[in-house]
């Protein structure tokens, strides 16, 4: 399921999470190693034309990360402080290299990304977010493909 399918599934919930990814730059990536251990590394998430985009740098272990296994989390920056205005985000899926043709050149035209570099179309199998309400709630929403968002409340 794409970002497209995504908003369509759960509106107000995908509004959030672009906001949350839109309110700073870079944000955490996670990947698999080789040997199936963790690695994060920064990136610069792009939600354009219905679809979640990974760029990063040519050959960088993320992208090598990800062409052997296209499992990823993505992480939104909390920001400074302790408020995190509109909760804590975090988006799981799987990534897989667009190469070059008429998607990557419509993509670089428009963004003008650095060359050379990778870029991947997500689809998504998890978004959650997490946040305070009314400082006496912990309320995790948690979205999958197929069901509606599931809300869980605890104290």
């Amino acid at each position: 399921m794409n970002w497209a399918a995504f908003t369509t599934a759960a509106p107000e919930l995908a509004a959030i999470t672009e906001r949350r990814f839109g309110a700073f730059r870079h944000h955490v990536l996670a990947t698999l190693r080789r040997d199936g251990s963790p690695r994060t590394s920064g990136l610069e998430a792009d939600f354009r034309g219905g679809e979640l985009w990974l760029g990063m740098m040519a050959d960088s272990w993320k992208a090598l990360d990800l062409r052997r296994d296209p499992r990823f989390a993505l992480q939104a920056n909390p920001g400074e402080g302790t408020a995190m205005g509109g909760g804590d985000v975090r988006i799981a899926g799987r990534a897989y290299e667009v190469g070059d043709g008429v998607t990557k050149a419509a993509y670089v035209k428009e963004v003008e990304p650095p060359q050379p570099f990778h870029l991947f179309r997500t689809e998504l199998t998890e978004v959650v977010r997490t946040f305070v309400e009314d400082d006496t709630h912990l309320v995790v929403q948690v979205w999958r493909p197929g069901a509606p968002v599931r809300t869980l409340r605890r104290t």
